[in-house]
Formats: C-alpha cells, structure tokens, sequence
C-alpha cells in the first residue's frame, strides 16, 4: 500500500528553523516528484515546493523562496523541506504529496496534479 508519512512539525519562534521529512512506504519514490503543500485555519491549501523525481528540478511559492529548500534522498525513499527564517505566518499543517509525473509544472505548485498524500504534519511558529 503506498503511503507518505511526515515528520518534524513543531513549536519554533519566529526566526527559528525546521525540517521535514516525508517518508515513502509500498513505493519507490524515484519516479514521482514530489511537493509540499500547507493549509492555515481558514485558508486555502497552498502549494509551497516542489522537486522532481531526479532532484534537478525545483519549484518555490514566492512565500518561502529563499527560506525554504526541498531536497529527497531516493536511496532512502525521504524527500524532506528545510525551513528557516520561519514567520507566524507559516503556521499551517504541512502536508507531502507524490505526483506520478516525473516533473514539476510551473507555479502556482497544483494539488491536483498529485495522486498520494501524507496525512500532515503541524508547524506552529510563535513566540
């Protein structure tokens, strides 16, 4: 059964760091690209990065672009989000996702174009 499991969500303060990882179970993650996706109460889900399945390719929402990088380590099937320089406003539950196309499309990084999802991951950042 394929699954994504994340992990490393938590409380940080503002300016503090983060990784996730997104863990690829009844799978092999190297011929899916991957994104991260985030949903704040309230809002709607936003894509915030995607990586294709070779690594070479990589996409960022203009909201994390310089403070946030995407990375996967296929030998361990684990695609992961580094977040620094984080901001309240990136509370939300984070979310993986794996997309049967090899590829990132362009922005903005599209939920529907991704078959499986992790069941999320909370990241809080506040004082």
């Amino acid at each position: 059964q394929l699954q994504l499991v994340e992990s490393g969500g938590g409380l940080v303060q503002p300016g503090g760091s983060l990784r996730l990882s997104c863990a690829a179970s009844g799978f092999t993650l190297d011929y899916y690209a991957i994104g991260w996706f985030r949903q704040a109460p309230g809002k709607e889900r936003e894509g915030v990065s995607c990586i294709s399945s070779g690594g070479g390719q990589t996409r960022y929402a203009d909201s994390v672009k310089g403070r946030f990088t995407i990375s996967r380590d296929n030998a361990k099937n684990t695609a992961y989000l580094q977040m620094n320089s984080l901001k309240p406003e990136d509370t939300a539950v984070y979310y993986c996702a794996a997309s049967a196309r090899l590829h990132c499309s362009g922005l903005p990084v599209e939920g529907s174009l991704f078959g499986s999802w992790g069941q999320g991951t909370q990241v809080t950042v506040s004082s």
